[in-house]
């Protein structure tokens, strides 16, 4: 399944607020999302509301990227439908970024502070506390203690994060990207020879596929906390994609043409991260992406975004 979420900062975020800051304009997000897309009459009529007052609070949460609308044609001339964008919205305070030098920015993501997703069971979550909802639910990874998690794990599909451009916002020239996570492939139990194909993408456009050689079980992880289970998946490797102009990296190695240009970051607000297994992957061994709590790296997903 699929789902989609917002996440916002309060100081990027103003206009996500003020479409929020009206209750005439939160009935008309809960009747989206409860009755589907509608044009502006019917809205109206449903609300009891002047056609009027729906057209401008229409506008407010379109320009505000909470819903978006299609012309379509009508019985006499056109209509405009009305659909929902986001079933939640997520306002963080902290954002965990800092510079690293004149010319980088590195920002840390919590692997559960994904904004969309699509997986299939074998699939699940864990905090360093415990399990988090259900096994094998596809459901579970809409549970809200998710922004606990510190290792996630699904058999095909994706977690889709949504990163801030803060080189866009400060005017700056992007040289490279530096995406650092680490990851094993899924087996129930473990197996070191298990090769399963994980591809990264960033503003739709893959930048390549990366082959883990198994889900390590040997022994236990370094952080991955005692009452996991050892025949469970303990670490994985700690990947380094990079993105330059002339092509994407793994660990220093060249695995695709894939460069800078592709991903038209200047015409990005935001840089939207997809780690998975493609339906189609020649080996579909699933994924465990190992954050804080979990792993041989205490460390959440980092990107880094050199400037020049």
């Amino acid at each position: 399944m699929s789902r989609n979420f917002l996440v916002i900062e309060p100081e990027e975020g103003i206009a996500v607020l003020k479409g929020l800051a009206s209750s005439a304009r939160i009935s008309m997000l809960k009747l989206l999302h409860e009755k589907g897309p509608m044009n502006v009459n019917d809205i109206a009529a449903l609300l009891s509301l002047p056609q009027s007052t729906v057209s401008t609070n229409i506008q407010v949460l379109e320009d505000a990227g909470l819903i978006r609308t299609e012309n379509q044609k009508a019985k006499k001339g056109s209509q405009k439908i009305c659909f929902p964008t986001a079933e939640e919205v997520l306002v963080v305070f902290k954002s965990e970024y800092r510079s690293l030098k004149n010319d980088a920015i590195e920002v840390s993501m919590p692997i559960g502070l994904y904004t969309g997703f699509e997986v299939t069971a074998p699939c699940g979550l864990c905090s360093p506390d415990g399990i988090i909802g259900l096994l094998d639910v596809p459901n579970t990874f809409l549970d809200p203690d998710r922004m606990k998690a510190g290792l996630l794990w699904f058999t095909r599909g994706f977690v889709e994060y949504q990163f801030p451009n803060n080189a866009k916002l400060a005017n700056a020239e992007i040289t490279e990207l530096e995406l650092v996570v680490e990851l094993s492939s899924e087996v129930p139990g473990t197996s070191a020879d298990w090769p399963s194909d994980i591809t990264l993408t960033i503003n739709g456009v893959d930048a390549g596929t990366w082959t883990s050689p198994g889900d390590f079980g040997d022994k236990r992880g370094v952080f991955t906390p005692s009452w996991w289970k050892l025949k469970g998946s303990q670490y994985g490797k700690l990947k380094n994609w990079r993105i330059s102009t002339d092509g994407t990296y793994v660990d220093g190695v060249r695995i695709s043409e894939t460069s800078l240009a592709a991903l038209d970051l200047k015409g990005h607000h935001s840089i939207r991260v997809r780690i998975g297994v493609k339906d189609d992957a020649k080996r579909p061994g699933g994924i465990n992406i190992f954050g804080r709590g979990f792993g041989n790296y205490d460390q959440d997903i980092l990107l880094r975004i050199k400037t020049g």
